[in-house]
């Protein structure tokens, strides 16, 4: 194994201790996002439903900006890797994320999502010279054995409980995958020199500046004029997934990459599903089977191992 895939330097306990409050807020947060996508399904195209989320969300960060006091000027090439940052994370991503939950279910959408850790070290290994050691490749095999427990589970779900055609299913699978593919990503150029040189919040708020001009471009092209939904429940979950789910979340989400790096900080998306599940536990009436019970503890076991793993941070040589 090369040196750049075994990694040489571990992660210190001030580090750990740097980025336990973001990881388990975007953690967190984001369980409990599958759920009110869910809701946010029905009268409004769900790209115009991630149109308002994500305008929501760069108001709150262009504010949060001026009163931290985060210069909002970017030159052309900055907004040039917002633009793509933007619409890779907060246009792309999502709009697969929506219309994936048409076909099936939250849960095996946040399942799939947790497949996140894989693109995300392998992308950072090839761009960033970012490996892993051992241990965290031991780690993430435990979890992944415990995401495809869960896998199954939410196949037998979303295939019984919604009565799904196996080509629907397939295609709402397919939707998921690609939503992976684009938050991965994203997710690389986070950590990426460019991104490092800009403030947090000036970088999230013109990447959801630029993604929802995207979103709303390809909303009206797709679907018309914006279409509301009177109800103030739908409202209410925009704004959770705009304020809480968006902005910030993805603040949180930004320290922990840049500290940890994509491959680590993809365990967020290990663990979601899992609480996700938990949380559908409580409003849904899920029940959990033993293989989907022995995959949730898989997936936390694999976490432990891999967060304790060495990481190198550094260029190979």
């Amino acid at each position: 194994m090369s040196e750049a895939l075994a990694g040489a330097r571990p992660v210190d306990a001030g580090t750990r201790a740097k980025i336990a409050i973001p990881f388990i807020v975007c953690t967190l947060v984001w369980s409990s996002t599958w759920l009110v996508i869910r809701f946010q399904l029905g009268a409004v195209p769900p790209a115009w439903s991630v149109t308002y989320r994500f305008l929501i969300a760069c108001v709150a960060m262009m504010a949060y900006a001026r009163f931290t006091g985060a210069s909002l000027r970017l030159n052309a090439r900055q907004h040039g890797f917002a633009a793509i940052y933007g619409i890779a994370q907060y246009a792309l991503n999502y709009y697969a994320v929506y219309i994936a939950e048409v076909t099936v279910t939250s849960g095996l959408v946040a399942v799939l999502f947790a497949l996140l850790i894989v693109p995300n070290a392998l992308l950072a290994w090839i761009f960033l010279k970012q490996g892993v050691s051992r241990a965290f490749l031991i780690g993430s095999a435990v979890a992944m054995i415990g995401v495809a427990l869960l896998f199954a589970q939410e196949m037998h779900v979303a295939a019984a409980g919604a009565a799904l055609s196996r080509h629907a299913l397939w295609i709402g699978i397919g939707w998921s995958l690609a939503g992976v593919l684009f938050s991965s990503i994203a997710n690389v150029m986070q950590a990426a020199p460019q991104a490092r040189a800009i403030p947090v919040a000036t970088l999230i708020a013109w990447g959801m500046a630029w993604g929802g001009v995207f979103d709303a471009g390809t909303a009206w092209w797709m679907d018309g004029p914006p279409v509301i939904d009177p109800h103030p429940a739908y409202w209410l979950g925009t704004l959770y997934l705009g304020l809480i789910g968006s902005a910030l979340a993805f603040s949180c989400y930004f320290v922990v990459i840049r500290a940890i790096g994509p491959g680590r900080a993809a365990y967020s998306s290990v663990l979601s599903p899992v609480l996700a599940m938990l949380l559908s536990t409580l409003f849904e009436g899920y029940r959990w089977s033993i293989p989907a019970a022995v995959g949730g503890v898989l997936s936390i076991v694999g976490l432990l191992v891999a967060l304790r793993a060495k990481q190198s941070a550094r260029p190979a040589r």
